[in-house]
């Protein structure tokens, strides 16, 4: 055992006396975190929006301040025509235009009910279909709340029922993230990501790095056997990954202001799980390779675009083929995203992640039992 503590602690002093390493370590997570939280969003804020009515109404200029101040859209005021709305949108002055149909006030207290389009610039779908949810939303709580007090106060006065046949008022419910805060979505994605990298990409080097040396013919005259040089070389990373996950959960809770629904601990072991599960992956390629350009190759970009884009991260698995939608049950990553989603946002018990916890276990067994056959192999 005092070989193995003695490995270990040279493995910590020579990361430690790395400084460019620990200032990744450190800097990448950090600057991950704040581009991922607040330069890149799928929130829209600031969008040109126009309007247009046939008559002026008083309830029409009320409900156009109303959407002015909601931040996520600035009133560029009135327009004349549709011709006009046409014209604008092509010179790029408005992204999305409110056009209310003739007597629209009226027709809300008629059995028709009344008429409003929106039209939006669709070259980007994304946000044309963002504008229109935040705008539908934003004119059912209107006139759910402003307008229906006085529908109500006039059947009241007149004790006539159908007045108001023809209004309906859906009732919209956005659970687990109301405000559709953009954050809420990438956290988990961008941890799993972070921890998936440095851990891999670390650990992936550290077996190579004494093949290039010429220092492996040390390890093997050493006494030590070799699954305890890969558990040696395993708990300096699996330490430093355990600070960096504690700096993404305080940036995340104190900087991007997003909650944990769920339980702290749960929360904690899925990621001590899949970090123990990344480590084999970077443990297993430095097995594999002989140099540390290759192994850092591979655990960069082999692993990250996988990472990216059939993780759920970025784009809903259930929106693509078949195919691709198998070929994500193998990337871990995908597991451990879902489990942070549900144990972190939406705050449900541990039993509805069981899967998810299970797969990352059986993964993090397969790696780390393949990493210490193969380097057993090189002995």
């Amino acid at each position: 055992m005092k070989e193995f503590f003695a490995f270990v602690r040279k493995e910590f002093l020579h990361i430690f006396r790395d400084r460019k390493t620990l200032l990744v370590l450190i800097g990448l997570p950090t600057m991950l975190i704040v581009l991922f939280g607040f330069a890149i969003s799928t929130e829209i804020r600031n969008v040109n929006i126009g309007f247009f009515s046939p008559q002026e109404d008083a309830v029409l200029s009320r409900l156009a301040d109303k959407i002015d101040q909601s931040g996520y859209f600035t009133s560029v005021g009135w327009m004349r025509s549709e011709a006009e709305i046409d014209e604008a949108m092509r010179q790029g002055r408005i992204d999305v235009a409110l056009m209310f149909g003739s007597d629209f006030t009226s027709g809300l207290y008629s059995p028709e009910g009344a008429v409003v389009s929106v039209v939006t610039d669709a070259t980007n779908p994304n946000n044309a279909s963002m504008e229109v949810m935040y705008l539908a939303s934003i004119i059912n709580e209107y006139f759910g709340s402003d307008i229906s007090r006085s529908v109500s106060m006039r059947m009241a006065a007149s004790a006539n029922m159908s007045s108001a046949s023809g209004m309906l008022v859906p009732n919209l419910r956005m659970l687990y993230n109301p405000q559709l805060k953009s954050s809420y979505n990438f956290v988990p994605g961008i941890m799993g990501l972070i921890l998936m990298l440095i851990c891999s990409l670390m650990t992936s080097v550290s077996i190579v790095r004494e093949k290039e040396t010429g220092s492996m013919e040390v390890l093997l005259v050493s006494p030590v056997r070799p699954i305890n040089i890969v558990l040696a070389k395993m708990i300096p990373y699996f330490v430093i990954a355990c600070v960096v996950l504690l700096n993404i959960l305080l940036l995340t809770i104190f900087v991007l202001k997003v909650p944990v629904a769920g339980s702290f601990f749960w929360m904690i072991l899925v990621s001590v799980i899949y970090i123990i599960l990344s480590l084999g992956i970077g443990m297993l390629v430095s097995s594999l390779v002989r140099t540390q350009i290759i192994a850092t190759l591979i655990c960069g970009m082999i692993f990250l675009v996988p990472v990216m884009m059939f993780s759920g991260m970025l784009y809903p698995i259930e929106s693509m083929p078949v195919a691709l939608q198998w070929f994500a049950q193998v990337i871990p990553a995908k597991w451990f995203i879902e489990a942070i989603r549900k144990i972190m946002i939406e705050g449900v018990p541990v039993r509805y992640v069981t899967m998810e916890i299970l797969v990352m276990t059986g993964m993090a067994a397969m790696f780390f039992t393949a990493a210490v056959v193969k380097f057993k192999d090189k002995l």
